[in-house]
């Protein structure tokens, strides 16, 4: 069996029956890719494949100058693809034998409320009325918790506005990895952000289309706006208020569940608000909550020191 045949039967079941999202994929994808040249350099083939081949591709890997992190990454798409061609073309798994690495957690980084807000403002220039569309997007991420991913698929008609008890509310729909779909509650401010954009420049944009697109964010051209375009919008406005090199794709993310936290949310409520399987994944946003209140303690209780 060809590692290269072998890897894209790996990938077509993680994309039909597991229904992972196409960013996922495309990372699964990268790193079989990386495989397969070191295994077709060397003549080793799926079969031939043995622990010691596996142990020299991790030495690879830190010969090309990649993180510590990425090469565990690396390393848990072995796993998996392994115990696939275990299962499908009974070949033996050599990472059975490889010892997990035990990485300390690493906390998300938080911005501060002032520096997520400045980073929101400083996307708006009064005299480019589409950037009210680069606002909109940056406090629809900061508002919901929501992958960049997940704010770009957005359509017009995940929008929900209604009335419950003479109150006026409103949701979006959002549809995280593996395709599971989370009802998330929008703000004051991400739901005036988003009307002025939808009344003043998403038409605009639709009349520059070649066809009718349902998508929310649209570009220049009247398309579904990209991923990288909207990532970009969050790093030149980072640029323009002095926090390059502090942003990071899921800044706003992070940012959303630390803050949440910090009011006082419960931690099963921010789970269900970032969509995350379990509460485990959740709870790290707690350590720095925790942090903190250590820091604080530190600080200010007289027989905290010495």
């Amino acid at each position: 069996m060809d590692v290269d045949v072998a890897s894209e039967s790996f990938l077509a079941q993680l994309r039909v029956e597991r229904g992972l999202a196409a960013n996922t994929i495309a990372a699964y994808s990268r790193d079989l890719a990386t495989l397969s040249g070191f295994l077709h350099t060397r003549s080793i083939t799926l079969k031939t494949i043995s622990p010691e081949n596996i142990l020299a591709f991790q030495g690879y890997l830190k010969s090309q100058g990649l993180a510590s992190s990425s090469i565990q990454r690396n390393i848990s798409t072995l796993r998996s693809f392994f115990k696939y061609c275990q299962r499908e073309y009974s070949i033996d798994d050599p990472t059975l034998e490889i010892a997990k690495s035990k990485q300390l957690r690493k906390l998300p980084k938080a911005l501060t409320v002032v520096e997520i807000i400045s980073l929101i403002d400083g996307a708006y220039e009064e005299s480019k009325p589409i950037t009210l569309r680069d606002r909109a997007l940056l406090e629809l991420l900061y508002g919901t918790g929501a992958r960049v991913s997940e704010i770009v698929a957005l359509d017009v008609g995940d929008l929900r506005f209604f009335e419950q008890d003479g109150i006026e509310v409103e949701t979006i729909k959002l549809k995280g990895k593996g395709s599971k779909e989370r009802i998330v509650p929008l703000g004051s401010f991400a739901k005036g952000a988003i009307r002025e954009y939808l009344v003043r420049v998403r038409p605009e944009l639709a009349a520059h289309a070649k066809s009718r697109s349902s998508a929310l964010f649209l570009n220049t051209r009247g398309a579904r706006l990209s991923r990288q375009s909207a990532w970009q919008f969050v790093t030149n406005s980072a640029v323009k208020v002095g926090l390059q090199g502090k942003v990071s794709p899921h800044v706003f993310r992070h940012s959303y569940a630390t803050h949440l936290l910090d009011g006082g949310a419960d931690v099963r409520v921010v789970q269900e608000l970032l969509g995350h399987v379990s509460v485990t994944t959740t709870q790290i946003y707690t350590l720095i909550t925790i942090d903190k209140v250590r820091e604080s303690y530190s600080a200010a209780h007289p027989r905290a020191r010495g």
